[in-house]
This record gives structure tokens, C-alpha cells and sequence, in this order.
């Protein structure tokens, strides 16, 4: 079974009446929030549904894929395969929105973005005006030396940003 190339956003769940921006406010209006199918990553999603759904805020879910390219390096590592794997994963966390927004009743926008993990997240907090950023600790050890992508979000101190362990 082939799945489709991923589809950059779909929205799920009540739309959202549009309001003035402006940062800072009562609580945060946009909440954002990045996964890629690790455990800390799930975690950090339902983390910032929860909150969304409390605040009355807007989900923004983005998962970034790491571009195909950086596959065909790798020696031994069957391109095609791990690429089929990504698209799976897309699926499942696209059909795990659309659920999570019926059953909460929560506006969530889903994106499905290629690239570096930190600035496709900045980008996208960004481009939506996010109020708060989400992310799940890193598990890689190697991320103590040379920094996590959590880590760089909190550094670049444009949002307020949580970690969810």
C-alpha cells in the first residue's frame, strides 16, 4: 500500500473566531506544539491539547520529516522503506489530530512540514503567531553536548516555550 506524498495542513474540530493578535494576553490564544511519534513528543502533544482545551486556544500540531535526501547517504539504509516508514507515521499522527479534535471539541490545525526540525517549528510559530511552544525533551544522549531542538526554541527566546519530559 503506497501512501499519498504528505499534504502540507489540514485543520480538524470547530473553527475558531478570529481575533485581534495581540501577545501576551489572558492565556495563550495559539498553542503549539511539535511531534514526531517519540514518547516525549506524544506526551507533549496531549500536554498542549489539554492546555488548549482549558484556554480555549487553537492546536497547532506540526511534524517535521527530515528531508529525503539526507536517506539516499546513508549506506545500507533502504531510501525507499524508510520513506514508506515516514509516511506511515505522518498518517497515524494526522488520523491521531483529526480524533483527538472531535473528542476534545478543540480547533487543530495539523502541518505537515520537510526540512530542519528547529526552523520548520520557528517558522511555523511564527507564521501562526503562537502564543506557547510545546515540545518533548530529547531522549538522545548527544543532545546534552550539542543542544536539543528544545533547547534552541528556548534560546531564541521569541515564545514562551515548555518541555515536557
Amino acid at each position: 500500500m503506497t501512501v499519498d506524498a504528505p499534504r502540507e495542513r489540514e485543520d480538524y474540530g470547530p473553527r475558531t473566531r478570529p481575533l485581534p493578535f495581540e501577545r501576551g494576553t489572558d492565556g495563550p490564544r495559539v498553542v503549539l506544539v511539535g511531534v514526531d511519534g517519540t514518547r516525549t513528543s506524544e506526551r507533549a502533544g496531549w500536554y498542549a491539547a489539554g492546555l488548549a482545551r482549558r484556554q480555549g486556544a487553537a492546536l497547532v500540531v506540526v511534524h517535521v520529516r527530515a528531508n529525503a535526501g539526507f536517506t539516499a547517504l546513508v549506506p545500507g539504509v533502504d531510501a525507499g522503506a524508510l520513506e514508506r516508514c515516514h509516511d506511515e507515521l505522518t498518517e497515524e499522527l494526522r488520523r491521531e489530530c483529526r480524533r483527538g479534535a472531535e473528542e476534545l471539541g478543540l480547533p487543530v490545525t495539523f502541518l505537515c512540514r520537510r526540512g530542519d526540525a528547529y526552523t520548520e517549528l520557528r517558522a511555523a510559530a511564527d507564521e501562526f503567531r503562537a502564543d506557547l511552544v510545546v515540545v518533548g525533551a530529547s531522549e538522545q544522549a548527544g543532545h546534552r553536548l550539542v543542544g536539543s531542538v528544545a533547547t534552541r526554541l528556548v534560546r531564541a527566546g521569541r515564545w514562551p516555550v515548555v518541555v515536557v519530559p
